[in-house]
């Protein structure tokens, strides 16, 4: 009965509502599409390019986060975080199922996947974790050659925030939060000029850190120290010494340096 009243007495207000309804929806609508179009233009903003004396200072900078063994110790721990998501990434890529990843405060780390033991899959994830950094970097030093330098923040955003959902221990969780929060809030609270800084710095820092974890892991080797590293790893799956495989690393490391500071510096000269 009560319906019957409603549709007899009030019907023009029962064909008002869904309109009302739908306004709402198309309101809502249209606020999501202005909020997607305000990030894309965030993300794909055009950058200025920095003035020489900028890129240099950052450059120098990267240096000492490397070479300094205080900075290092902290600084480090970015790398072991780029180490582990290249394993993840390349496991994913192959079709391996990810279970997880550890980071720990001796700037150690494990990415854990699973599927098949051997083959040309396991060997590229294994291969992946030294080189990561001056790949991403290499990446990244490219994306600043297309004058995107914000972007190579947000990348990192994404990144870090995928790897939250599988770190498994809190040491990693407070990494990953603490390295996160820092890119996050260049990105939304960042002027253009420290956006762009900031981009360039974390960029040489990746490029110029990757050979010295490699020269850390021989060393490691040397003393026997790292029987499972990821060399003597891949020295079982393909029966190659782990020395051709750190020789590997690294020539693969001082290539993208090498390339990567051109692509960084030829617009800057230009």
């Amino acid at each position: 009965m009560r319906t019957i009243l409603l549709l007899g007495q009030r019907r023009s207000s029962v064909h008002s509502a869904p309109m009302t309804q739908v306004s709402g929806a198309a309101a809502y609508d249209a606020a999501g599409v202005d909020g997607i179009r305000s990030l894309w233009e965030r993300v794909s903003a055009i950058s200025p390019t920095p003035a020489t004396w900028i890129v240099q200072v950052v450059a120098v900078v990267a240096v000492v986060l490397v070479l300094e063994p205080h900075a290092w110790r902290i600084t480090r721990n970015v790398v072991t975080i780029i180490h582990e998501g290249a394993h993840l990434v390349v496991a994913l890529l192959f079709g391996r199922r990810l279970k997880g990843v550890r980071l720990h405060s001796d700037t150690s780390g494990v990415a854990i996947s699973s599927g098949k033991p051997t083959g040309l899959g396991v060997v590229l994830m294994t291969f992946a974790g030294y080189v990561g950094p001056a790949v991403l970097g290499l990446g990244a030093a490219w994306v600043l050659g297309t004058r995107h330098a914000v972007a190579v923040l947000w990348i990192g955003v994404v990144a870090l925030a995928a790897m939250l959902i599988l770190v498994r221990n809190l040491y990693g969780l407070f990494s990953l939060t603490v390295v996160g929060a820092l890119l996050f809030g260049l990105v939304w609270l960042g002027t253009e000029q420290q956006q762009v800084a900031a981009a360039y710095l974390i960029t040489f820092f990746m490029l110029v850190a990757s050979p010295r974890p490699v020269i850390e892991l021989q060393r490691s080797r040397a003393r026997r120290a790292a029987p499972d590293s990821d060399a003597d790893q891949l020295a079982r799956l393909t029966r190659v010494p782990g020395i051709v495989w750190v020789g590997l690393f690294l020539l693969v490391n001082i290539g993208c340096l090498l390339l990567g500071g051109w692509w960084i510096l030829r617009p800057v000269g230009a």
